[in-house]
């Protein structure tokens, strides 16, 4: 059964830095697509980052490239988020994804997690 936990959100201020962790069971982050999107409120979900198993190409959404980025380690299973200068519009819920699909600037997972809270605010 394939299970996605998020953890390391919170309330962080403008400027700063959050490491978001993703720790998975029932596939292996080495053979899978796997991403991060996020919802801030009253807004459409969308999609932050997508590690493809495919191409082994990574993409970023333009508003958090140079920002954040993506690694995964196959040992642990776990996909990691660094989330360095946030500002106050990065303010969502983030979701850890994987599986799926990329393809032309879309990706559609197949597993989500809960999400956790990310807050940037002074």
């Amino acid at each position: 059964q394939v299970r996605l936990v998020e953890s390391g959100g919170g309330l962080v201020q403008p400027g700063g830095s959050l490491r978001l962790t993703c720790a998975t069971t029932g596939f292996s982050v080495d053979y899978y697509s796997v991403g991060w999107f996020r919802q801030a409120p009253g807004k459409e979900r969308e999609m932050v980052v997508c590690l493809s198993a495919s191409d082994r190409a990574t993409y970023y959404a333009d508003s958090v490239r140079g920002r954040f980025s993506i690694s995964k380690d196959g040992a642990k299973n776990t996909v990691t988020l660094q989330m360095n200068s946030l500002k106050p519009e990065d303010t969502a819920v983030y979701y850890c994804v994987a599986g799926g699909i990329y393809y032309s600037g879309i990706y559609h997972p197949d597993y989500w997690g809960q999400g956790t809270q990310v807050t940037v605010s002074s």
